[in-house]
């Protein structure tokens, strides 16, 4: 069986958690004394490298509501205290004060170390975040949680890679699934700058920060494609690097070519309407490419080369397909990456039933089978999900089809590609300005508050995972 599609066990113990929405702050132990002034919770274990550990958490203000079915912000401040041992928690970690958006940042830890923890705002512990099927903050060990870091990725570090999808840019309302009426969006806070873009700009500033030497982004750059968002996604990309030798870019089905006064200006599409993605961001022509990044082959796909209205299942034209299947065929021992907005196929996810998360099925069989007779292949990074999620399919078992968490919207990131001569680190960052971890914690209020469910990451792999791999064929 190639995918896992959820069982109706799995989608009525869904319904309910949806439904009971209101019960989750009991259940997920954030209950408040009345007397409490700040309450910590949402206490998320993100990132875990073979050194370092990143938490996040909230505070608010108990018994109100700003509107989103949220506590009202309340500034405090932000301690993490941690060990080795869960009764001699002797170290200690400070995020900035005076926030509700809070962001430690764990160092100097030990590969292969088993660490215990709180999370403290004005000496209160923070409470995770619930999720039905998975932990978010580490195993819960009495009153504190542990986690154990990895150990690296063998040999040499080379270079580094930030994967990201979903940008969104021109979009003003997040969460609004499917179009469902019944489904209340998200938006800015008045007077502040549009989320699409400061999250954008934050992603570039910590991609950045963290190493990365190249950057991959997986559809969905734009809302709608038009042309002032397309203009302003690769404003802001371009304060990364050069596009098609520092940066990278793949269609998503937001971005396929439009019908419209304001799209007259762009390109006659292939299939239909104006396709002004491909006079912002192809040079060649063409909405695929091949490209070598230090002896690394990065195969970028539009997969949503096909008439339509981007609601539905993607795939790839019939010419692209061929030109994918010969691309692989020309040297199928070079380590190499795919790269493209929709999955090949997508486990664990209520959603799926839709038909629209993932690619044509049958053309996905058949790529799986061309990765399965090309061993370079490694790593196929995909978004739309807008969640963070680890696959690995029976018809190809050396390669891993990693779903990263969407920029616009919580939990807002990337992932970091770590690779080495001997393998290679994947490891999911939330951005962290000021107003993109505000815009990140106001957007988990999406499905009435029940986002993280979908998107975070059921289990730590879905966020954090290292991989054997020869690949000493790469430069640094």
């Amino acid at each position: 069986m190639i995918c896992c599609r959820p069982s109706r066990r799995d989608l009525i113990r869904w319904s309910a958690v949806v439904a009971g929405a209101s019960l989750v702050p009991a259940l997920d132990g954030t209950a408040a004394r009345a007397a409490d002034d700040v309450r910590p919770v949402n206490l998320e274990l993100v990132t875990v490298t073979e050194t370092t550990a990143v938490l996040t958490w909230y505070t608010g203000v108990p018994g109100t509501d700003d509107g989103l079915g949220r506590m009202k912000p309340a500034a405090s401040d932000a301690q993490v205290v941690y060990g080795t041992h869960p009764s001699r928690l002797t170290r200690s970690a400070h995020g900035p004060s005076g926030t509700p958006y809070h962001y430690v940042e764990l160092t100097d830890l030990e590969p292969g170390q088993t660490y215990y923890y709180k999370a403290l705002s004005r000496g209160r512990a923070a409470t995770p975040t619930f999720l039905a099927f998975g932990q978010s903050a580490g195993t819960p060990q009495g009153d504190v949680f542990a986690f154990t870091t990895p150990q690296p990725p063998p040999g040499r570090h080379l270079f580094s890679i930030a994967l990201c999808n979903d940008l969104h840019l021109g979009e003003t309302v997040a969460g609004l699934v499917g179009q469902l009426p019944w489904i209340k969006g998200i938006e800015q806070v008045p007077g502040h700058p549009p989320y699409p873009e400061l999250m954008a700009r934050a992603l570039v500033a910590d991609a950045k920060a963290r190493g990365a030497r190249y950057l991959l982004a997986a559809g969905d750059i734009t809302s709608e494609a038009a042309p002032v968002d397309l203009a302003s996604a690769k404003s802001i990309l371009d304060t990364f690097g050069t596009l098609g030798s520092d940066y990278l870019v793949a269609r998503g089905n937001h971005d396929r070519a439009h019908s419209g006064e304001r799209y007259a200006s762009c390109t006659p599409g292939e299939h239909q309407g104006n396709d002004c993605y491909k006079d912002a961001f192809s040079s060649s022509g063409e909405t695929y490419f091949a490209q070598t990044l230090n002896g690394l082959r990065v195969i970028g796909l539009d997969t949503y080369d096909k008439p339509g209205n981007g609601g539905d299942a993607g795939g790839l034209s019939p010419s692209q397909e061929a030109w994918l299947q010969a691309e692989l065929k020309k040297d199928p021992d070079r380590p190499t990456i795919v790269f493209g907005h929709h999955p090949l196929f997508v486990e664990n996810d209520p959603l799926a039933v839709t038909g629209t998360r993932s690619m044509d099925a049958s053309q996905s069989l058949r790529i799986l089978t061309a990765y399965n007779r090309t061993p370079g292949v490694f790593l196929h990074h995909a978004g739309h999900t807008h969640r963070n999620q680890r696959s690995v399919f029976p018809l190809a078992p050396r390669l891993v089809q990693q779903e990263v968490g969407a920029v616009k919207e919580y939990p807002g990131g990337f992932t970091l590609l770590r690779v080495h001569t001997g393998g290679y680190a994947l490891n999911f960052y939330k951005t962290r300005s000021d107003e993109a971890r505000a815009w990140s914690e106001r957007s988990r209020q999406e499905l009435a508050g029940q986002w993280p469910q979908l998107s975070l990451g059921n289990r730590p792999t879905d966020r954090n995972s290292t991989t054997p791999r020869d690949l000493t064929g790469l430069t640094p």
